[in-house]
């Protein structure tokens, strides 16, 4: 079991060399003292806050996104925002938060967790969810995982941007470094028949490649 826990920190100081970032951070009020030398925590995730509100078009997403919610779950949209909020708090360990006042990181991760339960639970939005999305990467990412088209959310496949080649078993070619992206039938046939640079121009996306095949992927840069 991975017992996670989520504080609130300040940075003190920093430096970089050749070897990466060196952050000193000062927890408030808070004595980890004996979970650090009992557990041998060693690592631990970086959430960075760059201090800057929530948006009026985060606001704009995030309420239209919740309101297609509510409408297909049946419960009423402050309900159903406040169900989500527990969700992205359940699933990314952050504190409580009021979209009044966050931060345009924490809007942006509670956008992705909409989106990311919109595709989960196959929900159509009144917009594309391309539109909606504040993190385009993390969107193909999670299309792609969920085998979700990118462009209308319905189920897809995977279409490999950078050519496999024929002939060449896909179940036993290591795609990682390869571009993909997820697609719906029509979608595939569409970029197949314009092709991709015509194809990502009308739609806004573009295929993406994923830095580790295994459970713990990313997208990459």
């Amino acid at each position: 079991m991975v017992l996670k826990m989520f504080e609130t920190a300040k940075i003190q100081d920093w430096s970089v060399d050749q070897e990466g970032t060196h952050l000193e951070i000062w927890i408030p009020g808070r004595n980890l003292l004996e979970f650090l030398a009992e557990k041998l925590v060693h690592n631990c995730g970086l959430w960075l806050e760059d201090g800057r509100h929530i948006t009026a078009a985060q606001r704009k997403k995030i309420y239209a996104t919740v309101r297609d919610i509510s409408e297909y779950t049946g419960y009423l949209p402050e309900e159903q925002k406040e169900w989500l909020k527990y969700l992205h708090i359940e699933r990314t360990g952050c504190q409580y938060f009021s979209l009044s006042t966050c931060s345009i990181t924490t809007a942006r991760e509670y956008i992705n967790t909409i989106l990311d339960y919109a595709l989960e639970a196959g929900i159509p939005l009144t917009d594309l969810a391309i539109n909606r999305t504040d993190d385009i990467g993390r969107y193909l990412y999670s299309c792609i995982m969920r085998r979700r088209c990118c462009v209308c959310g319905q189920p897809g496949e995977i279409h490999h941007v950078d050519a496999i080649g024929m002939g060449r078993d896909r179940r036993k070619v290591d795609d990682c470094d390869s571009r993909k992206i997820c697609l719906c039938r029509k979608h595939h046939t569409e970029a197949h028949n314009t092709g991709m640079s015509i194809f990502e121009q009308r739609h806004k996306v573009y295929g993406i490649k994923i830095t580790s095949c295994g459970d713990q992927s990313v997208p990459a840069a």
